[in-house]
C-alpha cells in the first residue's frame, strides 16, 4: 500500500460553515428562506448541484428548474470567492499528512466540490503534503463514479514516473458517497467519523473500517 486517496470536505477540511453561508446567501438572493446548517450537512457529499437542488426544494417545493439554476449560479460565484473564510483542517489532519509524507506515501484529493475551489483549498492547506487534487469538471464524472479516482491514479503515476497499481491504493472518506466511490473504483475504504456523517450512519451504509481520529489511519495501513 503506497497511495492514499482522500475525500476533501468532511475528511480533511471542515468546510461546513463556508458551504452553508454560500447556500444561505444564494437562497436569500433568490428571495427564499435559508435552510439550517444541519440541513446543509445532510445534503453534502454528492456535489453542489445536488446540494442546491435539495436546498431549493426544501425552501420552495414548487421551484422550477430555472430557479434552481439561478440559485446554483449564485452559489458558485459566492463560494469560489468565500471558500476559505472559515474553512480549516480538522484537528490532527496536518500532523497526519506530514507523517504520510515522511513515510513516502503518494497522496491525492478527489472531491465533488467545484474544481477551482478544490485547487484553491489544495494550494492553501495542502500544497506541501498532497500531490494532486481533482475536483468537479465537465470532463470527469463526479463521485460515486470511479472517474475521479482513476484520474488521480493517472496523474500520480505521471508525477512520480511509475505505474501505480490499484491494489496499492486505499480510499479515505466520510460519507456514503465515498463508500460507494471506493467500491466502484475497486478500492478498500477507510471511513472517518469526524466529518459530515456520524459513525452509526457509516456503519449502516456499509463501512467496514472506521477511524475516529486522524492518527488512527496508520494502524490500518500496517
Amino acid at each position: 500500500m503506497n497511495t492514499l486517496i482522500f475525500d476533501l470536505d468532511g475528511t480533511l477540511l471542515n468546510t461546513l460553515d463556508d458551504l452553508h453561508d454560500s447556500v444561505a446567501y444564494a437562497l436569500c438572493e433568490a428571495g427564499l428562506p435559508p435552510n439550517s446548517k444541519a440541513d446543509t450537512r445532510r445534503y453534502l457529499g454528492n456535489g453542489v448541484r445536488n446540494l442546491i437542488r435539495r436546498s431549493v426544494e426544501q425552501a420552495c417545493p414548487t421551484a422550477d428548474e430555472a430557479l434552481k439554476e439561478q440559485v446554483l449560479d449564485t452559489f458558485r460565484t459566492h463560494y469560489v470567492a468565500h471558500s476559505m473564510d472559515k474553512t480549516a483542517p480538522y484537528e490532527g489532519i496536518p500532523q497526519m499528512l506530514d507523517e504520510c509524507k515522511k513515510r513516502g506515501y503518494f497522496t491525492a484529493i478527489v472531491s465533488n466540490k467545484l474544481a477551482p475551489a478544490v485547487k484553491d483549498l489544495h494550494r492553501a492547506f495542502f500544497a506541501d503534503t498532497i500531490d494532486v487534487a481533482i475536483g468537479e469538471t465537465p470532463q470527469v464524472k463526479r463521485k460515486p463514479a470511479p472517474d475521479m479516482v482513476n484520474e488521480a491514479i493517472r496523474q500520480l503515476s505521471l508525477l512520480h514516473g511509475q505505474d501505480i497499481r490499484r491494489e496499492d491504493c486505499i480510499y479515505i472518506g466520510d460519507s456514503e458517497v465515498d463508500l460507494q466511490t471506493a467500491k466502484n473504483a475497486g478500492l478498500p475504504c477507510i471511513a472517518v467519523s469526524w466529518g459530515f456523517r456520524d459513525k452509526a450512519w457509516l456503519l449502516q451504509n456499509g463501512a467496514q473500517i472506521l477511524i475516529d481520529q486522524p492518527h488512527q489511519l496508520f494502524h490500518q495501513l500496517l
